[in-house]
């Protein structure tokens, strides 16, 4: 008989295993504090999103971006879609969408296999790395940093000025802020050893 696999905290979606994991937070003192988004999570596929929504939709004001994507959801963000283009020029948001349109979408229709209300999916430094999160996105005031929670506690920041239709495929390539982010005390990192927490399930 074969042993039930660990669950994982984080949603699970029939038919879907091949999402990139991430998530967008706000800078704290001690680290940063975010919420968790289900697909297309590479810096090839956010990067270029979050960079025309701070340049544009809110006009280069990242405290009011924080507020729209770390606040705006009860549970977490299944995609963010193209209405965070709002306000773009449309050729830009071509050369971005190849004119394709799709709205962003949240996690609050989950469902529990024990039937209990899903809780919401907060990250922070302390947490990320138990996550199974491939990316996160820290929106500082210089600009965006990008984590790999798996592999270190932070990451290098792109510059808000950088021009959204570059390749960001390649980090050696990003345009990086000249500023250094403020250095804080790296987490102390606490494993979760138990396997206790119920996986939910997105109802279709």
């Amino acid at each position: 008989m074969l042993a039930a696999e660990p669950l994982s905290p984080l949603p699970f979606y029939a038919g879907d295993t091949l999402s990139t994991r991430s998530f967008v937070a706000r800078p704290t003192e001690a680290g940063y504090d975010g919420i968790y988004v289900h697909l297309d999570g590479s810096p090839s596929s956010k990067l270029p999103f979050l960079l025309t929504a701070y340049q544009y939709r809110f006009q280069r004001d990242e405290k009011a971006m924080a507020r729209h994507l770390v606040d705006g959801t009860t549970i977490g963000w299944n995609e963010l879609g193209t209405d965070l283009l709002d306000g773009t020029p449309s050729e830009l948001v071509t050369a971005l969408t190849d004119g394709d349109q799709w709205p962003s979408t949240t996690l609050d229709h989950l469902v529990t296999p024990d039937g209990s209300p899903p809780v919401r999916m907060s990250v922070t430094e302390r947490t990320a790395s138990d996550q199974d999160l491939d990316w996160g996105y820290v929106l500082r005031p210089n600009g965006v940093e990008v984590i790999n929670p798996r592999y270190a506690a932070a990451g290098p920041v792109v510059s808000w000025d950088a021009d959204p239709r570059g390749d960001f495929t390649n980090p050696a390539t990003w345009p990086l802020t000249t500023e250094r982010r403020p250095l804080t005390s790296p987490p102390t990192v606490r494993r979760n050893t138990t396997a206790g927490s119920a996986r939910a399930v997105a109802r279709r």
